[in-house]
């Protein structure tokens, strides 16, 4: 199946925004989902201001260890949400990416889908000599015992939304704010922290991001379809 990537470099936006973004290109990818090629989508962006958003996973908003007052003085927004995961936080410094994707397309489950999203991001992070892995009991991508990239998402009519946020330069202080991702005890790293002086540039990391999407999507939309059920 012949698949089209667009790509859109949204900057820095507010989290509703963005949201409302992902869900009128979702609708779009349901409407037109047998054109050829499918048409997909990635929002490439930084959330401005910062966000603490809670899925509606029971505990979530006990994973929120700040009160009112602190998330006021640190300029962070708390945001409800409807994709997967747990409680996260974002902000400047940290790549988030949004694909609108019809899985059927390219013959993925939501569980298949999520190794692809963690496949894609431990090929970015390798181009930048960082060694990643995924954990076994946890959805994301890890170095060593630390998260470095969360991911959480949403599925309709098998059309996905939501993805992955990848710690590049973030404030890692507003990590303390919540219980990241419900994981206690877990560390979070970033690639600031991992590389240094020689970490990339935001820009850098979207362009290496954006080819290795590209490539992820092309290449898998090439497997043999299986409808889904």
């Amino acid at each position: 199946m012949s698949c089209q990537l667009n790509i859109q470099d949204l900057g820095k936006i507010p989290y509703m925004r963005a949201l409302e973004k992902q869900r009128a290109l979702q609708k779009i990818v349901i409407k037109n989902r047998e054109s050829t090629p499918t048409p997909f989508h990635l929002l490439l962006l930084e959330h401005e201001p910062a966000v603490i958003t809670m899925s509606k996973r029971a505990g979530s908003k006990e994973h929120l260890l700040a009160t009112e007052s602190q998330l006021k003085k640190a300029g962070v927004e708390v945001c409800a949400t409807d994709r997967g995961g747990d409680i996260t936080y974002h902000g400047t410094g940290q790549l988030v990416g949004y694909p609108i994707c019809d899985l059927n397309a390219l013959s993925l489950r939501i569980h298949s889908y999520m190794r692809f999203l963690e496949s894609t991001i431990i090929e970015v992070l390798g181009n930048f000599g960082i060694e990643s892995h995924r954990d076994s009991c946890a959805t994301g991508v890890w170095v060593g015992d630390a998260k470095i990239c969360a991911m959480g998402v949403r599925v309709s009519r098998w059309v996905s939304m939501h993805g992955f946020a990848l710690n590049v330069n973030p404030n890692m202080e507003h990590f303390n704010l919540i219980v990241p991702c419900g994981l206690a005890g877990r560390n979070i790293t970033s690639m600031q922290l991992l590389l240094g002086d020689s970490c990339p540039s935001m820009k850098e990391v979207k362009e290496v991001v954006s080819e290795s999407f590209r490539v992820a999507i092309t290449r898998q939309s090439q497997v043999q379809r299986e409808p889904h059920q």
